[in-house]
This record gives C-alpha cells, sequence and structure tokens, in this order.
C-alpha cells in the first residue's frame, strides 16, 4: 500500500503525488481511495484502493532507471509492422503496460518515424499522450521542472 506523499505511476495517466487517502461514495458503494495529483496538467486522479494491483499501479523510478529510459530513447529505432493498424495497437500494449522502458521505446520509435515520414493523426495523438506519460515520470524523479525533462527528450532528436 502506499501512503500520503508516495510518488507513484498511473498507467495510461502518468506520474503523481499521493496528496491524500479518502472514503468516498461512488454509485452507492463506500470505499477508500487515493487522490493523485498529476504534475501536468494539474489534474487529480481517484484511484481505487481495492483496484490497485489490477491497474499496475507501481513506484515512480531512481535515478539507474531515468539513465536506461534516456539510453532507450537515444537507441535506434526498432522494428515495427510496416501495417498501420498492427503497429497502433502494439504501440498502445506497451504505453497500457505502464513500464515505463516500454512507453520510452514507443516515443523513441514514433518521434523517429514522425522526423522520417511523418504520423497519421492517430499516432500522432498517440506520441502526444506517449510523451506526457514519460515527461510526467521524469519530472518527478528526476525532481525538476516539465520544461527541462521536455528539452533533455528533445536533444535525443536533434541532428
Amino acid at each position: 500500500m502506499y501512503n500520503v506523499g508516495d510518488n507513484i505511476v498511473y498507467p495510461m495517466h502518468g506520474a503523481g503525488v499521493i496528496v491524500a487517502i479518502e472514503e468516498r461514495e461512488v454509485l452507492g458503494e463506500k470505499q477508500n481511495y487515493y487522490i493523485m495529483a498529476l504534475p501536468i496538467g494539474d489534474m487529480k486522479v481517484m484511484i481505487p484502493m481495492k483496484s490497485v494491483n489490477d491497474l499496475g499501479l507501481r513506484q515512480v523510478i531512481g535515478d539507474e532507471e531515468v539513465l536506461r529510459v534516456f539510453g532507450i530513447l537515444q537507441g535506434e529505432k526498432t522494428s515495427m509492422s510496416s501495417n498501420w493498424n498492427r503497429r497502433y495497437r502494439a504501440n498502445m500494449e506497451k504505453i497500457k503496460s505502464g513500464d515505463i522502458f516500454e512507453v520510452a521505446e514507443v516515443v523513441r520509435n514514433l518521434t523517429i518515424r514522425e522526423n522520417d515520414k511523418g504520423l497519421s493523426t492517430g499516432e500522432r495523438k498517440m506520441l502526444d499522450t506517449a510523451r506526457q506519460i514519460l515527461i510526467s515520470e521524469l519530472v518527478i524523479a528526476q525532481d525538476s521542472t516539465e520544461e527541462q525533462v521536455v528539452e533533455k527528450i528533445a536533444s535525443f532528436f536533434e541532428d
């Protein structure tokens, strides 16, 4: 279980800080929720405590893992299906997994593809989502600002 003040990652939403634990009644059922504040977008999310394991909540990565993420971002593009639909589904699975290394891979591959060939509207939206998830965790993991993390990621893709 997590406590107020813990930094956690909620797959598909990103990283944030537990700011409260509250009992709420939703659809006639009382249960306890983590209230998580996300650093990007100034948003709060209610997470049912009884569903924590099913949702894939986890701790924010440490310094070693940050370096590994940077290594992935700087790496070569991995092969992706030329079929848009298959590629989209494979990338969505990686994002939904909540694994920061897979999210970094999606950001890298789609950014490289965007720079080479451009992206469809769906893949552009997916890249934006993956990038926000990645940025939110790196902001907390490195105790830095969104701007600093955005610049750092952009620097990996400059020619």
